[in-house]
């Protein structure tokens, strides 16, 4: 009796929502899982592609898992997890977006039935960790590195590696030609790291086959004035001077106060304003230079002054630009033409302005320094573009981690089954509940490949059987699922190949997530905290205007009373 007299304890403000226990956690698991249906069909070189369509109107079609979760506008706070784990990939990786979205979802699908029968999260957590370390380990032994072959085989295996990836993308069609392009691209910028020395230019029209890639710098035609036409568009050795000055004829500031005592000294202000620039441009073309970017406009009168002297100019050059032109040309971007010394001068072997498209390109070629590449995309509609640029960028991002860490493993589903068939062997090792667990962790990484074979349209039990047989064999480490055939081919031989480092991240990530998600039992949600701060916030602007409408009144009758 006295146990129901005892009065409610209210802990958290009314209206607020909360959920816990295991219901939760299986919330949680159905949220993920949800999105990784998403990006699921996406997966492989047989992959279809997403349209998402925006409240501001703009269309992407997309087929990077990365670019499809940002786009994807998901409110659930559980299911973000996968939304950062899939930029993580991207960032650290560059590829395997898909892939770390979809083994996540797996991994929590897997886990689901146990929650359900009452087993503490902590237990699988603690499993999938132990399993997750075996099988990253099992990827170091099973790789193999590509250090020590000369430059050409290096260039081959790398072309190798950047194919894999473009095979799933929308230009898979033309995958050796882009894959040349990325590797050329991206020992052009030798060891420095950042990626903006690879330029991507977009030029709508043509087809693919013409896009081209310059081993130096290349830019849009920046506006230009009168005079333009006179100006040589070709060079061969030619010195550049860059500057981040305006070269235009300034006249002084509208509040500037000037007093004469006689009308004649005006003349002489205005002369001291062409005296200046005049001064500019001969130091200019006293420093020897044939070619002078800036960042900041270059007027008409100083574009006709340069034209008339043989000289290249062009203004309004953007910042990324002008910067990759320094680093490939050797020259230091000037605030100044005072004491233009040889040193701050870059050269390179070809300068020559060309029509591509409906466009025209200012092309920088045989550059001493070369650390820096442009790649001049060609396609039909701007989407398509848009895309190939995405796709580019996941390439050029393997071709980099696959030149740093120089280890690969099979790919086409062929490294997973043999994780899957590892680990099942080590379960069978352990006592007690870990080896369901283990087991469960070994079966998610199977969805790889069942997924490759459903995205091309195959039958994924009878492949996957196949495969399972031929890993069990002990022969068959390097065999995984052939899109061409329908069968099963020694992925390996077929140079399907991928950075060890890509799979190494996306198991991490992908187990970091999911135990992150098992671990969440309860979520508490206080909409009406929001609202009241909402409302206060409302109040005290709406007082503030009536305030001032009052005083604004007491001023109009005051007017009037006088």
């Amino acid at each position: 009796m006295a146990a129901m007299l005892q009065p409610q304890i209210i802990l958290l403000k009314e209206g607020t929502d909360t959920s816990q226990g295991k219901a939760q956690v299986v919330s949680n698991i159905n949220a993920c899982t949800a999105v990784a249906d998403v990006v699921r069909t996406t997966l492989g070189p047989r992959g279809m592609d997403k349209l998402i369509h925006d409240d501001k109107g703009n269309t992407t079609i997309s087929n990077d898992g990365a670019t499809i979760m940002k786009l994807l506008d998901i409110v659930h706070p559980a299911a973000k997890i996968l939304v950062d784990i899939a930029k993580s990939q991207d960032s650290e990786v560059g590829d395997g977006t898909t892939t770390v979205v979809l083994l996540s979802g797996e991994f929590l699908k897997e886990a689901k039935p146990f929650i359900e029968d009452g087993v503490h999260p902590q237990n699988l957590i603690r499993s999938y960790r132990t399993a997750s370390f075996l099988a990253i380990n099992k990827i170091k032994d099973l790789a193999v590195s590509i250090e020590g072959k000369s430059l050409e085989e290096k260039k081959s295996l790398l072309a190798k590696c950047a194919a894999t990836t473009l095979s799933s993308k929308l230009i898979g069609g033309e995958k050796e030609f882009f894959a040349n392009m990325v590797v050329e691209a991206v020992l052009a910028i030798g060891n420095d790291d950042r990626l903006n020395l690879i330029g991507i230019k977009k030029v709508p029209g043509g087809n693919m086959r013409d896009s081209f890639l310059v081993n130096g710098v290349a830019f849009k035609k920046t506006f230009s004035y009168a005079g333009f036409e006179q100006q040589p568009k070709k060079f061969l050795n030619p010195k550049i001077l860059l500057l981040n000055i305006e070269l235009e004829l300034k006249s002084e500031k509208e509040n500037a106060e000037i007093r004469l005592s006689d009308p004649l000294q005006y003349q002489s202000i205005v002369d001291a304003e062409w005296n200046i620039i005049y001064d500019k441009l001969d130091k200019c073309v006293k420093s020897g230079a044939k070619i002078v970017l800036s960042r900041l406009a270059i007027g008409d009168l100083a574009t006709q002054y340069f034209a008339d002297r043989d000289i290249f100019c062009a203004g309004r050059v953007t910042e990324e630009d002008l910067q990759r032109v320094a680093a490939a040309t050797g020259g230091t971007v000037q605030t100044s033409v005072n004491n233009v010394i040889d040193e701050v001068l870059g050269s390179c072997e070809a300068f020559e302005e060309r029509q591509v498209g409906n466009e025209r390109f200012n092309i920088f070629s045989g550059c001493p320094s070369g650390q820096t590449a442009t790649i001049v995309l060609r396609g039909g509609a701007d989407q398509f573009i848009e895309e190939a640029e995405r796709s580019l960028h996941d390439a050029i991002m393997i071709v980099r981690r696959a030149l740093k860490n120089s280890t690969i493993v099979s790919g086409g589903g062929a490294i997973d089954m043999e994780l899957s068939r590892y680990l099942r062997q080590h379960a069978r090792t352990i006592a007690g509940k870990s080896q369901l667990f283990i087991n469960s962790f070994a079966k998610a990484l199977e969805v790889i490949p069942r997924q490759l074979c459903d995205n091309a349209g195959f039958d994924s039990t009878d492949i996957l059987n196949k495969l399972r047989q031929k890993h069990a064999s002990g022969e068959g480490a390097n065999y995984g699922v052939d899109i061409n055939t329908g069968g099963i081919a020694d992925s390996f031989a077929n140079f399907v190949w991928e950075p060890a480092v890509v799979k190494i991240n996306a198991i991490n990530a992908a187990t970091e997530a999911c135990c992150l998600i098992l671990s969440v039992d309860e979520t508490v949600k206080n909409p009406k905290s929001e609202s009241a701060q909402g409302e206060a916030a409302a109040s005290a602007m709406a007082g503030r205007g009536r305030g001032g409408a009052n005083f604004r009144g007491r001023g109009g009758r005051g007017m009037r009373r006088r």
